[in-house]
């Protein structure tokens, strides 16, 4: 069995929550009606849980969801996503993740107000030369920002630099089709400190 599949077994539960949460609430608390709210459910799964192929000849085995919070390999040579702190913990408790340290220019060190990174890891037997993710956050607020920002245009690649707290982020999301390919933070700045 696929990671997709496991991930999808739970999707219809993990979607459902989402809405209930304060974060999936502000999303669309300006919907009316039942029926757009039903539209929006469609849409967020559609969004997040579709099931879509990222190399032209394989099959049906990605979604957003998979790829940002649980993470996949490219023909087991590349790691791709794996852009969420809790799998990247879980991981590493298993001893199936080694972190390798944070990337940062200028000797920039992070430190305990950071909750974006920059960081360099391995896992299954592959290096990942740098990912950015938010840590201790919750995946309910990721799904609610790159949910917005994916919302908020039809391009392949939607930016939003924003000013969080003592950092400027650039928020990205790549489309895939109406489905979310990817979406990360990219640390810009952090306490005041150019990275």
């Amino acid at each position: 069995m696929t990671l997709a599949i496991e991930s999808l077994r739970c999707n219809n539960h993990i979607h459902y929550i989402h809405l209930g949460w304060p974060e999936g609430e502000s999303i669309f608390r300006k919907l009316k009606s039942r029926s757009a709210l039903r539209r929006f459910k469609s849409q967020l799964y559609y969004m997040w849980f579709r099931l879509y192929h990222r190399d032209r000849n394989g099959g049906e085995d990605s979604s957003g969801f998979e790829h940002v919070f649980v993470g996949e390999t490219k023909f087991g040579r590349e790691i791709l996503g794996l852009h969420n702190w809790v799998q990247f913990y879980l991981q590493e408790k298993q001893e199936i993740l080694d972190y390798k340290g944070y990337k940062a220019r200028d000797n920039d060190v992070p430190n305990e107000d950071d909750h974006v990174l920059n960081v360099q890891f391995s896992w299954h037997g592959l290096v990942k030369p740098v990912a950015s993710a938010f840590v201790g956050v919750s995946p309910e607020f990721e799904m609610a920002i790159f949910t917005i920002l994916f919302l908020t245009s039809t391009e392949k690649t939607t930016t939003a630099v924003v000013n969080l707290d003592e950092y400027q982020l650039e928020m990205v999301v790549h489309r895939h089709g109406r489905s979310i390919g990817t979406a990360y933070p990219k640390l810009l700045s952090s306490n005041n400190r150019h990275v």
